[in-house]
């Protein structure tokens, strides 16, 4: 059987897709290129945005008419909201959910499709079903770039979030399965490893004290990053304010191999929206951390997330959020547009920003983000900086890589070779949102010398 996995939302989904992939490739599966090859085609959905939710739609009403012409089986996995799901239920042949991945064999079995792991046990509870999913070996889609996942779920209910509706609760992955398999991707020569939950900084905290917390698990990784002879860098995603504490950052500077490169979601930078977010933490909390992350990781690049056009948002608690974004200058800034979403508390208050309004909103905070990174990257002219080459470049003869800031910084090059290398470039050029390089020859040699 062929199959075809289309991947929506976030890194969680583009890392469990890697489980799927391994699960289905040991079910004696062939994955193939387009969905038009293939007889068996799943999603990964994201019930977090509409926009996703309405591409699932639209795939399987095509799905569902080519069925009339071949055999075709279909099947959705991912975030789902029970609502979505239920629906699913009706148009997709087989709905499940992550943890139960490992269940997939046993399912396409009772389907009639024979397969050599037909017979796998069901697990009896969520947790037994979260802890076998993880002992599924990923099929990792990079030979350098790899997302390790340390929890599932989370506990702080957001009001605009549906994230506890569709992972659930807080399930922290034994540190010594992550540390095992950040150790084998790290010795395999992979350069950059994320770490992944919903709240990586509340890592640990389910367990009562039977597993190591956040800031430990750092600190194990960073220790076998200096016993380990190859350059990598590892990051995660997403932190929470209020679970944010100062050894964290010391951990990062102490290390290496820990990227110098900080998520910190912003979400609002007016007190009362973040109230009626239900953030839990106030803007004086966030300020700290941030005060705290400039004096011990002054060379890091910090990211945020922010939305605008909350329920109720006013022009003055808008204009707060502007004057946050100016007081921190962030590196990038994911700037959503709210859309209310079933299940999440917001959704039953009105939406009540129009949809002009919040796109005025969006364009404002970016040209204010705009002018904080463009200021940043004129900084790093004429410096060397390190840079993971990831790919070629839209413009032809370039190829493109990230900073260990995550920056993006082109240069020019046809060397194929350098693709998953870590180089020196001497920064020439700088735009808004990106960088521009030359190739320093000694970096050239010692790229050349690791292959």
């Amino acid at each position: 059987m062929k199959y075809f996995l289309m991947t929506l939302g976030c890194q969680m989904n583009m890392s469990d897709s890697e489980r799927v992939a391994s699960v289905l490739d040991a079910a004696g599966c062939e994955k193939v290129e387009t969905e038009e090859e293939a007889n068996f085609i799943g999603i990964l959905a994201c019930s977090v945005r509409q926009k996703a939710i309405d591409k699932v739609y639209s795939r399987i009403a095509k799905w569902n008419k080519w069925k009339n012409k071949k055999n075709l089986v279909t099947f959705i996995s991912g975030c789902m909201l029970p609502d979505d799901k239920e629906r699913f239920l009706k148009l997709f042949d087989l709905v499940f959910t992550m943890p139960e991945l490992p269940q997939l064999p046993r399912m396409l079995g009772e389907y009639g499709i024979a397969n050599p792991l037909s017979l796998i046990a069901e697990p009896q509870s969520a947790v037994d079903e979260i802890k076998l999913f993880w002992k599924v070996k990923p099929k990792y889609d990079s030979n350098f770039e790899a997302f390790v996942p340390i929890q599932n779920g989370c506990n702080k209910f957001c009001t605009y979030c549906a994230v506890p509706y569709t992972r659930g609760r807080e399930i922290s992955r034994p540190s010594e399965e992550i540390l095992e398999e950040v150790r084998i991707l790290a010795e395999k020569g992979y350069k950059t490893i994320t770490l992944l939950g919903q709240n990586v900084n509340s890592y640990g905290l389910d367990k009562n004290g039977d597993e190591i917390g956040f800031p430990e698990l750092l600190e194990k990784v960073g220790q076998m990053g200096e016993e380990i002879d190859d350059e990598f860098w590892v990051y995660f995603t997403s932190p929470h304010p209020r679970d944010m504490t100062t050894d964290i950052f010391h951990t990062i500077a102490k290390y290496d191999c820990l990227g110098k490169q900080i998520h910190f979601p912003l979400q609002s930078g007016d007190e009362k929206v973040l109230i009626k977010m239900n953030r839990k933490h106030s803007l004086a909390k966030y300020r700290e951390s941030m005060v705290a992350l400039r004096e011990i990781l002054p060379q890091a690049t910090v990211f945020t997330d922010i939305i605008v056009g909350f329920t109720d948002e006013s022009e003055v608690q808008f204009e707060n959020t502007r004057k946050v974004m100016e007081e921190f200058k962030y590196n990038m800034a994911y700037i959503a547009m709210y859309s209310p979403r079933p299940g999440a508390a917001s959704y039953r208050w009105e939406d009540n920003i129009p949809l002009e309004e919040k796109k005025r909103r969006y364009a404002v905070l970016s040209e204010e983000l705009s002018k904080h990174t463009f200021e940043y990257n004129k900084s790093l002219i004429g410096k060397t900086v390190k840079v993971l080459v990831r790919e070629h470049d839209r413009k032809a003869g370039y190829l493109s890589g990230h900073t260990e800031g995550k920056l993006v910084i082109r240069f020019e090059s046809n060397d194929e070779s350098l693709i998953g290398q870590i180089i020196e470039l001497k920064v020439t050029a700088a735009a808004r949102f990106s960088l521009e390089g030359e190739l320093l020859v000694h970096s050239l040699q010692t790229a050349a010398s690791s292959l």
